[in-house]
């Protein structure tokens, strides 16, 4: 009756020489592509390094103006850019604004390749329902997969540094961008398609200036989501070596220093709340504009 009791499993030699298998092809894998795997990621390496030292170079106060006026021009609220920039004054009060500007810089490199990625993909599945029915289960993958496990394969072909980390930040943050571009082209009213149609627009025509435009909002919705999620990765990236605000967490947690992981994960929150107002604050102005214009 033991069977009842026991659920039964692979031979463990066959499960140890599969895993086994799969372990030294993933290595010989690396050990032949990984050099030109690594040097066709030279130009993220030059667009990272560029946006941090632009983030990091620049004056504070530059930066300050800098905030408050996509602010303004996002939300049109004065309480949102007072907001925004107590917030960046209070991080660099404590002494965290280099770490600020880091995490920062990476979190704008894996958005903008978050949208040059998703934007399309998303397109293309709101274009084809078999691309959706194959696209559909990555995403369900990528979304439900630990992002520990991001990790493991990027290291093994990259090594350590900031360019695994955001290639694996990208990775994590990537599936909120397509699912929401998708479901914003496929939500738009048929009529006003049809209209376009009559109009004699071409599909280029209509995919540019009627369907992006009214799925605008839901598209910024995906951004929003991804830096969230980007945002949730910067610790676990920190430990193959991505800079920023989570390394002093990293290390507070190897060394028990509570002030310094409650401090910079209070940095981390207030970055993400000052990202996340003001993508919603300009996604609801577009979703009014929509509404005016077609009320």
């Amino acid at each position: 009756m033991d069977w009842l009791w026991k659920f039964p499993t692979m031979n463990d030699d066959v499960l140890r020489e599969l895993k086994k298998s799969v372990d030294e092809g993933f290595r010989a894998f690396t050990r032949a592509y990984g050099d030109s795997i690594e040097a066709a990621f030279s130009p993220l390496q030059s667009f990272l390094i560029w946006a941090e030292r632009l983030l990091t170079g620049t004056p504070w106060p530059i930066i300050l103006i800098v905030f408050a006026a996509i602010a303004w021009f996002a939300s049109r609220s004065w309480k949102v850019v007072s907001g925004c920039v107590l917030t960046l004054v209070v991080i660099g009060y404590f002494d965290m604004w280099q770490d600020t500007m880091k995490t920062v810089s990476m979190i704008f490199v894996c958005t903008v390749l978050s949208i040059v990625i998703g934007l399309p993909l998303g397109i293309l599945m709101a274009r084809s329902n078999a691309m959706q029915k194959i696209v559909n289960p990555i995403l369900d993958v990528m979304q439900t997969m630990p992002s520990f496990v991001y990790l493991i394969p990027v290291v093994m072909l990259l090594g350590i540094g900031r360019v695994p980390g955001v290639i694996a930040v990208v990775i994590y943050a990537l599936p909120p961008m397509i699912r929401l571009t998708n479901l914003g082209i496929r939500m738009v009213d048929e009529n006003v398609l049809e209209a376009a149609d009559a109009f004699g627009s071409s599909s280029w025509q209509k995919l540019r200036n009627v369907q992006l435009p009214l799925a605008l909002p839901t598209i910024m919705a995906g951004i929003n989501q991804t830096i969230m999620m980007a945002l949730a990765m910067v610790v676990i990236a920190s430990m193959i070596g991505v800079q920023g605000l989570g390394q002093p967490v990293l290390k507070a947690i190897s060394n028990q220093y509570f002030t310094l992981g409650v401090f910079n994960g209070l940095a981390i929150v207030g970055i993400a709340i000052i990202f996340d107002r003001i993508s919603q604050a300009y996604g609801l102005r577009l979703q009014k504009h929509r509404e005016i214009v077609h009320g």
